[in-house]
């Protein structure tokens, strides 16, 4: 059976908070509501577009409503790419371990239009077995089944996969299936996020090397 990395995307794969902040703030001035900082919304991000709008109206003293939600979707996806890049190494990194036969899958709690459409535009689609998005299964992270539905779709297994993200919710996910974790330090959790995880790499490339000491042949 073929090694599985599955990957969080946001704060793992990509630094995605430009764009995010950019709609986020768009969305904001439209309601006459201040703006957030690069950091702030960095600090809202990672389970999924519905949350980081609630903790933001909720910073505001307001109620997110659903025609915010489907104008901030609509508005992102439209820009989820313009200043939006991967982490120093992923690329490099994902296409060395495609070469030695990996698998390789991301599991976001982003929705899987804006996943695929962002990970098209930066060259990263073509790498992948799978993506499993926040609304493409029943459940997503932390719940275990989101990670494992996501493994079933790439064609691997849980004997010989690993899993790679920057929040809690990726290190209880991968506990939950019987993965081990590498926590993504470059990414926008904190150190107290990390807690539980197998490894901790403090850049991408490290965690390539991580990966492959956990999953030796």
């Amino acid at each position: 059976m073929a090694r599985t990395l599955v990957l969080d995307l946001d704060g793992t794969l990509v630094d995605s908070v430009p764009d995010l902040a950019s709609a986020l703030n768009r969305l904001m001035a439209a309601r006459g509501l201040a703006a957030f900082t690069r950091p702030e919304t960095a600090a809202m991000v990672g389970d999924g577009v519905e949350k980081l709008l609630e903790r933001a109206f909720a910073a505001r003293g307001q109620e997110l409503d659903g025609a915010a939600l489907a104008a901030f979707s609509s508005d992102y996806a439209a820009h989820a790419a313009v200043e939006t890049r991967p982490f120093p190494g992923v690329a490099a990194g994902l296409r060395a371990l495609a070469g030695e036969g990996w698998r390789l899958a991301v599991c976001t709690n982003k929705p899987e239009g804006a996943a695929r459409a962002l990970l098209s535009a930066l060259g990263l689609a073509e790498l992948l077995a799978a993506v499993g998005a926040g609304d493409s299964f029943p459940t997503r992270k932390p719940d275990p089944a989101h990670l494992l539905a996501t493994l079933q779709a790439a064609g691997g297994s849980p004997e010989r996969a690993v899993m790679t993200g920057d929040h809690a919710n990726d290190v209880k996910a991968a506990h939950g299936a019987g993965l081990p974790c590498i926590f993504a330090a470059w990414g926008y959790g904190g150190p107290a996020m990390a807690e539980g995880a197998d490894a901790v790499a403090q850049t991408f490339p490290e965690m390539v090397v991580i990966a492959r000491r956990l999953l030796a042949p």
